[in-house]
């Protein structure tokens, strides 16, 4: 089985141009240990105020982004989608920190389940199971609940910094996942033939490289990812989307029913297009939950046209 090689401990990650690293993550552990949920909420909501006042720029990217997708939306819904999205990604730093360290207990005292018996007989039939997930804000407690009854492969990418890297991975792995290297799509392939799970986001715009153009939200042309088609082709997986949006002080696991019968074959725009819209499904459950400072419309189709002229 192909798994992303753990980063190891050495002292060489004490040296003084890392402390910060380890006391933001020491300081940021305890906080969410220490503190009731309700307190970690306001205060990560409280952050996410001032970082749209601080952040003019990714404000104007979310602004775009919601315009883009929603042109019919009124001007005063989607500027009430930003101001709750920035709340929600200062809560998503407590949130991390939460699905790191929290005990079993405490994560199952705050998540209720939707149709897990579904993934447990998918397991049962020796299928594996691309688990499509979205970037949503709370995306790492999300896969924490998993851990606590079907822990499976995350798709790892790297952190530069070495200490990050290394807290990453010790906090993604901790509670029973396993990594496998984003670049690794034989390794992918592996897992799922096993009948293992495989988590997977093919909401963001990753370049031009193995993509293809096919509508998103309102945007006819949005830079889709292939990789829905090797892997779904290739291993003859279940195809389940999940969710794992919060209410106030709660979260919600929604588990949906396989629906690779869905994806035509041998056909990457079909499967891309039918992706986009299972994921559209996912983020309308909670659009303020979604990642929208990112810029999902940056590519164009038209590569002579400059990259990311959409939010100019």
């Amino acid at each position: 089985m192909s798994k992303y090689p753990a980063p190891q401990f050495s002292t060489a990650l004490l040296h003084p141009k890392y402390w910060g690293v380890w006391f933001g993550f020491g300081l940021l552990f305890a906080t969410v240990t220490l503190l009731p949920y309700k307190a970690t909420n306001k205060l990560g909501r409280a952050i996410g105020l001032l970082g749209l006042k601080l952040g003019k720029s990714r404000a104007h990217v979310a602004r775009r982004n919601l315009e883009l997708a929603f042109p019919e939306m009124d001007s005063s819904e989607r500027e009430a989608i930003v101001i709750e999205n920035f709340k929600n990604s200062g809560l998503a730093i407590f949130e991390t920190a939460i699905a790191w360290v929290w005990p079993n207990w405490r994560i199952e005292k705050h998540f209720s389940f939707e149709n897990k018996q579904h993934m447990l007989d998918l397991e049962a039939q020796g299928r594996g199971v691309l688990v499509v997930c979205v970037h949503a804000l709370n995306l790492e407690l999300t896969a924490r609940a998993f851990s606590l009854f079907a822990p499976g492969y995350g798709v790892y990418r790297p952190h530069t910094n070495p200490t990050y890297d290394f807290i990453q991975y010790w906090g993604r792995t901790r509670f029973g996942h396993h990594m496998v290297d984003r670049k690794d799509v034989k390794g992918m392939l592996r897992v799922l033939r096993k009948g293992e799970r495989l988590w997977y986001l093919p909401d963001h715009d990753y370049n031009r490289k193995n993509s293809v153009f096919v509508p998103f939200f309102a945007v006819p042309d949005a830079c889709t990812t292939v990789g829905s088609d090797i892997l779904i082709s290739a291993s003859k997986c279940a195809v389940v989307t999940a969710s794992g949006f919060r209410t106030y002080n709660n979260y919600h696991l929604q588990i949906d029913n396989d629906i690779s019968e869905q994806f035509p074959k041998k056909d990457p725009v079909g499967v891309a297009t039918v992706m986009n819209q299972a994921v559209e499904r996912v983020i309308l459950r909670c659009i303020p939950q979604w990642m929208w400072l990112h810029k999902r419309f940056k590519t164009m189709e038209d590569p002579s046209i400059k990259k990311g002229i959409r939010y100019d």
